[in-house]
């Protein structure tokens, strides 16, 4: 069985603070540090070696038990780790409070430990911290049942009980909006765009839900972000751009207004931000997107977003961002002069960028290459994404590649591979409970374009196909393959006679000055 690579995976995530106060911490520690060397040993390696590792410790004595050795090593890392981080959120400065009542408690320290109490209440109040809050009011009891013995009688019972019962019902507040937004994630995240009819019952039912129509039904500031943002996420879903604005806007004033909050809510913040940054981008506010870029990255620079994860996040949507601008202003060269920043940013980040994430940035990468007439470089960061089929994410993703796939074929003249191409892409499409419609009209024209490339009747099957497609382009669920390749102005560059470049430059100047 192949060894596991979590110990390699730990130490390469920990930053040269982080591996200095591992060390230093464990400097402190008497006796023999074998758990060090394999740090060392471990830390050195590019890839994880286990046979390196043990031919390296053949002569030590650890060597023997050396699974248990890594999985001691793993767990004073994280031990470290939790020491290092301890004072750097709510969470665990509320853990380390309670734990200090607990102990004055059993040491009969009543006083002291109402004193940590008290300031440990009024954090997790601050903070809308309601796990902590119930567990503080459990201890709130026992200290309360100790001064009835002691012959203190002036703390109210009675509200010491509706307060755990108001908690409670936050608690339980909070936890439906989260099975919610699960529930809408897992639409978005599995097909993409609301398509097929489970999937629109689906978004119905959940947009249509008591908690969600209702109003004051969200019990907390915390509770009020989600209901907006699943709000937000159903009217994307549905490509209700308008709608999603202004629920992504009210998640984003709500947090602004709680920095408390939105310091331990890192990530909903950003994931607002860039939502509300693509819908930016596909409504034409390029200036404002361009802002909306900066302000995210300079938000990495705060102490509470400069984490890994939200570093991650904010490369991810920033420059997918900066792609989509380009691509839609023509600027290809542009685009493409991002490439070499992206590839390090994802090898950088060492498998800690999704797969979605990473197909989308394959796809956009096959797109600016296509808009610069780079077709061979188009087609090998697509088959990319074609050649990484996940059944269980985004099926959109797949769907439009293949599409986009057979342009791109085209302008390579390989007129007889498309035939084939074109079979199998019906194929996958008609496996997919999803309405294709218009991608089997794409299909339809795709393969009269095959059969009469170059011929005089090739120009007329890019006009009928101008006009059918402007009339799947009025709804607005048909207008979602544009967000993947721009099919209106490919058609026009041929109907021009000019590049995919120029018309794109062409489309964008005209809706700019509309």
């Amino acid at each position: 069985m192949k060894p596991s690579t979590d110990l390699f995976d730990l130490i390469k995530s920990l930053s040269k603070s982080e591996k200095r106060f591992f060390k230093l911490s464990s400097s402190l520690q008497a006796g023999d540090k074998n758990y060090l060397k394999i740090f060392d040993a471990v830390d050195k390696q590019n890839e994880y070696d286990e046979d390196a590792l043990k031919e390296l410790f053949k002569k030590e004595t650890f060597i023997k038990h050396f699974p248990s050795e890594k999985n001691h090593l793993y767990k004073l890392i994280l031990k470290s780790l939790r020491a290092y981080h301890s004072d750097n959120s709510v969470s665990s400065i509320l853990k380390q409070e309670i734990k200090n009542i607990e102990i004055l408690y059993k040491k009969a320290l009543y006083p002291e430990c109402n004193k940590f109490l008290t300031r440990a209440k009024k954090m997790a109040v601050t903070h809308e911290k309601f796990y902590y809050l119930f567990e503080l009011l459990s201890w709130e009891k026992l200290l309360l049942e100790e001064a009835y013995e002691a012959g203190e009688f002036n703390k109210d019972l009675d509200a010491l009980i509706r307060e755990e019962q108001d908690v409670i019902e936050k608690l339980n507040n909070l936890a439906a909006y989260h099975i919610l937004y699960s529930k809408i994630n897992y639409v978005f995240r599995s097909g993409g765009y609301v398509r097929n009819d489970i999937d629109k019952s689906l978004v119905e039912e959940i947009s249509h839900h008591p908690l969600i129509i209702g109003r004051d039904t969200a019990l907390s500031r915390r509770a009020a972000t989600i209901c907006y943002y699943i709000q937000g996420f159903c009217a994307t879903a549905n490509v209700d751009k308008e709608t999603a604005t202004l629920k992504f806007m009210r998640v984003k004033e709500i947090l602004d207004d709680n920095p408390l909050i939105r310091k331990d809510l890192p990530k909903r913040y950003i994931r607002t931000l860039s939502n509300l940054l693509a819908i930016q981008i596909d409504t034409n506010q390029i200036d404002e997107a361009l802002e909306m870029v900066e302000t995210m990255r300079s938000f990495t620079k705060k102490s509470h977003f400069s984490t890994e994860d939200i570093e991650i996040m904010v490369f991810k949507s920033t420059y997918l961002a900066e792609l989509r601008i380009y691509e839609k202003q023509g600027e290809f060269d542009k685009a493409i002069m991002l490439v070499d920043d992206i590839e390090k940013g994802i090898e950088a980040s060492d498998g800690k960028i999704n797969k979605e994430q990473e197909l989308l940035f394959m796809f956009s990468i096959a797109s600016v290459y296509f808009g610069a007439g780079k077709y061979k470089d188009s087609l090998a960061w697509l088959n990319r994404v074609l050649n990484d089929n996940e059944p269980n994410l985004r099926q959109d993703i797949y769907s439009y590649a293949r599409l986009f796939n057979l342009v791109v074929h085209y302008e390579l003249g390989n007129y007889d591979l498309l035939e084939y191409i074109i079979k199998s892409t019906f194929r996958y499409l008609s496996k997919r409970q999803r309405d294709h419609e218009m991608e089997v009209m794409i299909l339809n024209y795709m393969k009269r374009l095959s059969r009469m490339a170059g011929k005089p009747e090739e120009l007329d099957i890019f006009a009928e196909f101008k006009n059918d497609l402007s009339g799947y382009l009025q709804n607005s669920t048909g207008q979602i393959i544009l967000e993947f390749f721009n099919y209106p102005v490919w058609i026009e560059s041929k109907l021009e006679g000019v590049s995919f470049k120029e018309a794109a430059k062409r489309k964008y100047k005209s809706v700019v000055a509309m």
